[in-house]
């Protein structure tokens, strides 16, 4: 079983992460990153290989695509919250998409680009 991170373990780790993109996640010990890819293929790319690190780590993210958006929260469910596997996925995961564009703000719609397309955008 994984340990929740300390306050000190959250103080090193979780400023980097925020610098990245990740985020709190509102009411969870959790974090959450957005990715926006040129197009279905390369957001499908990136889930491929996040799914081999996942897999490596026996550390499975929450996660969701929708045509070029991948939107990954991550946290340890056996000690419901953040661990050091979280930490390390989410720095493996960030090694992986060093072009994709990045939805800081959480707090606005996710837009994929086949809705972009559709209204003619």
């Amino acid at each position: 079983m994984a340990d929740l991170l300390s306050e000190a373990e959250r103080d090193a780790a979780l400023p980097a992460l925020g610098d990245n993109g990740w985020a709190a996640v509102p009411d969870r010990d959790a974090i959450r990153k957005i990715w926006k890819f040129k197009n279905f293929s390369e957001a499908w790319g990136f889930m491929n290989r996040a799914a081999l690190q996942a897999e490596k780590l026996n550390h499975h993210p929450e996660w969701s695509n929708v045509y070029n958006v991948v939107d990954v929260t991550l946290t340890t469910h056996d000690c419901d919250g953040l661990s050091a596997l979280d930490v390390t996925l989410a720095k493996r995961l960030d090694a992986l998409a060093p072009g994709a564009e990045v939805q800081r703000d959480h707090g606005e719609p996710v837009v994929c680009l086949c809705k972009i397309h559709a209204k003619g955008a």
